[in-house]
Parts: structure tokens; C-alpha cells; sequence
């Protein structure tokens, strides 16, 4: 395996401005962009200084100088370019959500390994410094038994009802643009959730305004979280044990601190992070990790793990009566 591996970037929305910028700070290689037209490809390869612009997705899956690609379409495409990407012999990093429902996270995670492919899903929180350290002080047992993960993300967002968040025919919706991270978060600190209890406020589009959600995992931990996309919260997280809990400061998901403070009140830990660019970085430092040690799943966010969230957001879905129209 070659040491340099070069990545193609699928689809030129905001969110892939983000992951380039971040990528090319911190030293990644981007060979190739794809979009739907030669202008848009062209437009963001000369952003970014891209020496390859396609003016489809195939033709950038199908770019021989390509080794890894990122999946930065609107949600109901992300299983479509997906397995076209694996179906051409490139690792793939899929922008959260996964898919739309486990349904089709199933199907690109067993193409995935049938075809010996790296799929990750980019939950970029994960992978983030203080994350790696948080799992540190849990597996030290530091915090003694966790029972309790409390977070929130919460965001005043445009209520233009064309706004893809707004539009239930791309997904959109609070709990897969901003209740995956959280949901995401109680899954990585207490593992599946054994009963689900979930309910939802509506906007006039149909998409969910607001998601709540209260978790049993095994062993007796719960987790509660709250989403919204049409008012702002602190949008900050805690892990309580029995013995000592985690503060997170704002916002959680993103680079921040944490304080690790006992049952007494000590602080027995202060966390910073200091990370280049915004930090997406990190997950890309993941699957390239994984590619060149010829593994298929890594410990932090392994494919069987991403289709079992995809099957709690079903279930969640299922309890508030939401349906996409692509279904």
C-alpha cells in the first residue's frame, strides 16, 4: 500500500468545503471532486486547488488516482453513491447519517466487506481528542459505574421550508442532521439501547422541529437527549458515575473541554482541546489508519455499530410516525 493515499470528494456542498479545508491543513491529499456538472467540479476544484474535476459521481468513483472517497451528497443519496464508490474499489467515508434507514446501511456495509473495503461513517465527534480521552477515563473506571449520559443539541436553523433541513424529501429533520450526534454519543459511552422512549414536535413541512429521547442500555444505564432545529440551547453534555462525573463545556461535538469533578467536587481532570482547522480531520486520519493496516473496522466506529444506530433512529422513527418520502 502506497503511503500517500488520495482522496475524491462526492458531492460540493457546504459540508465538503469544511472537510477539504481540513484536510489540506493538515496535510491529506485531494486528488479529485465530483459533482453533478463540469461548472460545480470545476467551480470547487479551483477553490481548493483539486487537480481533477468530474462532471459526475461515476466518473469520480471510476478516477484510477483516487483511493478513498467522501460521500457528501443530501441524506437519501448517501446509500446510491455509496455502494457506486465500494462498486468501483474505493474505501468510503460516508457523511452522517449513514443512509437513511438500517435498511440501507445493511446493504453498504456488507458490500463493503464482501468487496474487502474500508466504509466508515463520519461521525467526526468521535474521533475528536477529547472523545479519545473521555473513553480513556471510562475504561480507567475513574468515574466508578455510569449510569447516566445526558446531551443536547439544540440550534436555531432557517425555517425556510425549501431548506433541506426542512424538506422531509432530503431527509431533513432534527433527529438525522442533529440527534445523531447525541444518540450517537449514548451509544459510544453506554452501548445499544435496550428500550427506546422517544417523542417529537413537527414543522408545518412535515420534518421533526424537536426530538427527545430517553434510553435503558444494558447494565441499567440511561441516557436522555433532546434535539432541536428551531431554537438555540447550550448544547453541552454530562456523564455522571458513581463515583466522579464529566463536564462538558460548549459546545460538546465539537473541539471543547471537559472537567472530570468527583462526588466531593474536586476537579480531578481539565481537558482542552487544541486542534487545527475545525477537526474533521481526525476521521480521515481513521480510515486511512485502517486502509494501509489492511483492517476493515476500527475499535472507535465499527460498520456493525453504524447499522445498529441506524436501527435505533428506525425505531425512534417508527414511535413518532416519520416516514421519507424515498422510502
Amino acid at each position: 500500500m502506497a503511503t500517500r493515499l488520495n482522496w475524491g470528494i462526492l458531492g460540493t456542498g457546504w459540508i465538503a468545503d469544511l472537510f477539504v479545508r481540513d484536510l489540506q491543513l493538515t496535510g491529506h491529499t485531494v486528488a479529485a471532486v465530483g459533482s453533478r456538472s463540469q461548472a460545480g467540479a470545476d467551480r470547487f476544484a479551483g477553490t481548493f486547488g483539486i487537480p481533477n474535476a468530474h462532471a459526475s459521481y461515476r466518473a469520480l468513483c471510476e478516477d484510477p488516482e483516487v483511493d478513498l472517497i467522501y460521500v457528501a451528497t443530501p441524506h437519501p443519496l448517501h446509500a446510491e453513491n455509496a455502494l457506486m464508490a465500494l462498486e468501483a474499489g474505493k474505501h468510503v467515508l460516508v457523511e452522517k447519517p449513514f443512509t437513511i434507514n438500517a435498511e440501507e446501511a445493511r446493504r453498504v456495509v456488507d458490500l463493503a466487506e464482501a468487496r474487502k473495503l474500508v466504509v466508515l461513517e463520519a461521525m467526526w465527534t468521535r474521533f475528536l481528542p477529547h472523545m479519545v480521552r473521555v473513553r480513556e477515563i471510562l475504561a480507567s473506571g475513574v468515574l466508578g459505574t455510569v449510569y447516566s449520559v445526558i446531551a443536547d443539541h439544540t440550534r436555531d436553523l432557517p425555517d425556510d421550508p425549501a431548506h433541506r433541513l426542512n424538506a422531509l424529501e432530503l431527509g431533513g429533520g432534527a433527529l438525522l442532521d442533529l440527534g445523531i450526534y447525541p444518540i450517537s454519543f449514548a451509544w459510544d459511552v453506554l452501548g445499544k439501547p435496550e428500550e427506546i422512549v422517544s417523542m417529537a414536535r413537527f414543522k408545518q413541512t412535515g420534518a421533526d422541529a424537536e426530538i427527545a429521547t430517553i434510553f435503558r442500555h444494558a447494565g441499567g444505564g440511561m441516557s436522555t437527549t433532546i434535539s432541536t432545529s428551531d431554537n438555540g440551547g447550550p448544547n453541552v453534555a454530562l456523564v455522571l458515575g458513581t463515583e466522579a462525573r464529566i463536564e462538558f463545556s460548549a459546545v460538546w461535538y465539537e473541539p471543547t473541554s471537559f472537567r472530570v469533578i468527583d462526588c466531593r467536587g474536586d476537579v480531578l481532570e481539565t481537558f482542552s482541546s487544541d486542534v487545527p482547522g475545525r477537526g474533521m480531520q481526525y476521521q480521515a486520519d481513521e480510515i486511512e489508519r485502517l486502509v494501509r493496516e489492511g483492517r476493515l473496522a476500527g475499535e472507535i466506529l465499527p460498520p456493525e455499530e453504524t447499522v445498529g444506530i441506524m436501527v435505533t433512529l428506525d425505531t425512534i422513527r417508527r414511535q413518532i410516525g416519520l416516514r421519507y418520502p424515498t422510502e
